[in-house]
């Protein structure tokens, strides 16, 4: 198991802490000394999830707050407060998401849900608290991705999904190759204008977690007959969520990290396994569209980088 560097006195913000990779990110960053900020959509599965790694850890420090990623609203009212508060953030998290819902759903600002919830809601969210980040020591923002990425296409002339037929997994792969374009063009940003700040990603190869079905259901809970036969039948390797948030762990913490590194499971095609470094998809390394993405999502959320950082 990866041991978490010393996180003594830092603070983490992890989107999507409630359960699955975000639990486990923020439970091993507690052991680790930080204080983590569970960033979540429903509150009290937020504080479940608290005292549950509170049982284990009693001496965590845990705070539970709402964050709606599908409503850009709800995100500058979460960043307004974390800026309010006046402590920089040493990490931030991006790791929430949802995952191919049977239809076309939108978020609250009109956007298809998985590329509004999944890029937009966290590209602004980083954007808006770039002020307390840039005024951490050596912040980190680590985005997570996902295999899917490698299957992904940017169609920016609908990336809502508005002109073509809505197919979920499509949809849901361009989401994720937005996610590592944006984590590389913040690297790109951030060595531009000379911020001690580390962009990275990660993904988790094929974790057994709940994205499916929250995703699809929007965290509704329950399973269909169809959904526990998918799982059942599925035959492709699995591994823990242990195991599958380790490289998201080494995307936030590694020492050795560089700007714009990506990390993934070393086995069965990036499925499973030891951490190792990813190669990203060719798609995610053309700098034009990148800084393109970049531009279209400020546009979308009227969100742009500040003009003073500090």
């Amino acid at each position: 198991m990866y041991v978490v560097p010393d996180q003594t006195g830092r603070l983490a913000v992890v989107t999507g802490a409630n359960s699955g990779t975000g639990k486990e990110t923020a439970r091993r960053l507690a052991g680790a000394g930080a204080k983590v900020i569970l960033a979540v959509r429903t509150p009290a599965k937020g504080e479940a999830a608290r005292a549950e790694i509170l049982a284990a850890q009693p001496g965590a420090e845990l705070e539970v707050r709402r964050i709606d990623l599908a409503d850009l609203g709800s995100v500058q009212a979460f960043a307004d407060g974390l800026v309010a508060d006046g402590r920089p953030v040493d990490v931030l998290v991006n790791n929430a998401g949802v995952m191919a819902p049977p239809t076309r759903q939108t978020t609250a600002d009109g956007f298809e849900l998985q590329f509004g919830s999944n890029f937009l809601g966290p590209f602004a969210l980083t954007l808006r608290l770039l002020p307390i980040l840039l005024a951490a020591p050596a912040p980190r923002v680590a985005t997570m991705a996902s295999g899917a990425a490698n299957f992904g296409r940017i169609e920016f002339g609908d990336l809502q999904w508005e002109q073509r037929r809505y197919r979920p997994t499509l949809a849901y792969n361009q989401s994720k190759l937005a996610d590592l374009m944006f984590a590389q063009q913040l690297a790109v940003v951030a060595q531009e204008r000379g911020w001690n700040l580390l962009s990275t990603a990660a993904h988790p190869g094929f974790t057994r977690t709940n994205l499916m079905i929250a995703g699809a259901s929007l965290g509704q809970d329950g399973l269909t007959w169809s959904q526990r036969l998918a799982q059942r039948l599925n035959p492709l390797p699995k591994q823990g969520v242990e195991q599958g948030t380790e490289p998201l762990l080494h995307a936030i913490a590694d020492p050795a990290a560089t700007p714009g590194i990506y990390y993934g499971p070393s086995k069965a095609g990036g499925l499973v396994g030891p951490t190792k470094i990813a190669t990203p998809p060719a798609r995610a390394l053309v700098a034009a569209d990148n800084a393109r993405l970049w531009q279209v999502a400020e546009t979308l959320t009227g969100v742009a980088l500040p003009t003073r950082t500090g």
